[in-house]
């Protein structure tokens, strides 16, 4: 009898699951098919609001591949740019990142944990809100309508999350690791390199996923930053669609769904690192 009411427990248990779980993936499913539906639509067929095309075409993807419309003729160099951005991005953030959750745990420099604080602090304001602030910073130092501009907005943006869960992470790190490391006659740079670098590969790889996410898929700092067509994001240039009274929506769709396999392919390869990384840390004490 026990054993029976663990089962049907067990059966409840996963069917609140479903229940819960079926309507999420079908929420987040759902755009992600019309997105593709529309990528896949001839032209006079895209807002027919059938469920699926009549005749299904990959002729959108070539039109965005060989940069057959005028709203595509730095397709490339767009993507180029946003990858570009994204990794300087992710490499900055995590090398700055890195180091001050390595100061601030394990070298226990005086006013770190001060200074981490502050930063967070900045959370508090909405990043829409930097915007203007930002823009005027750039300006000043002569960095408007430079990639790097966008770069130091978004390592400045996603560096106090990070060197936090950096810092949670660095904490479960057992301590006689370092003190038998300096015995050994181990300076700060070696106990980093040999030592810290090695039991942290899980939460650097998922800060590091993070902050490249976090710059591919930015528009309104990149929108106020750059202005040179060249130099755009490709999320930026994807707005331009829109700008016109009869905008190619197939054509939009095609280059956003696109646009959206990069991350996808990221997010999946280093998943395994994402919840342990940002949650665990890289050993359980």
């Amino acid at each position: 009898m026990t054993r029976r009411a663990f089962n049907w427990r067990a059966v409840s248990t996963e069917a609140q699951l479903l229940l819960v779980g079926i309507p999420v993936l079908l929420w987040t499913i759902i755009p992600v098919y019309h997105l593709f539906l529309f990528a896949i639509s001839p032209r006079d067929t895209a807002t027919s609001g059938r469920l699926w095309p009549k005749n299904p075409t990959l002729q959108n993807f070539q039109t965005v591949f060989e940069q057959k419309h005028f709203y595509l003729n730095h397709f490339w160099t767009q993507l180029g740019n946003s990858l570009l951005i994204a990794i300087a991005v992710g490499a900055i953030t995590l090398f700055v990142s890195t180091c001050a959750a390595f100061a601030i745990s394990r070298l226990k420099v005086r006013g770190g944990r001060t200074v981490m604080n502050m930063a967070l602090f900045t959370y508090f304001i909405p990043a829409a809100f930097l915007a203007v602030p930002m823009y005027k910073t750039m300006a000043n130092y002569g960095l408007l309508n430079s990639k790097w501009s966008l770069v130091l907005a978004m390592v400045t943006i996603a560096s106090p999350y990070c060197i936090w869960v950096l810092k949670q992470a660095s904490d479960k790190l057992p301590w006689e690791l370092d003190e038998a490391a300096r015995m050994d006659g181990a300076t700060p740079l070696q106990l980093f390199r040999l030592v810290y670098m090695p039991l942290m590969v899980p939460s650097l790889v998922a800060v590091g996923t993070y902050s490249l996410l976090l710059a591919w898929n930015e528009y309104l700092y990149g929108f106020l930053l750059l202005s040179k067509e060249t130099d755009l994001t490709l999320a930026v240039a994807l707005g331009n669609f829109l700008a016109a009274d009869d905008s190619p929506w197939e054509l939009l769709m095609a280059t956003g769904f696109i646009y959206a396999l990069p991350p996808a392919a990221i997010y999946y390869a280093f998943k395994r690192y994402m919840v342990s990384g940002l949650t665990a840390g890289a050993v359980k004490s």
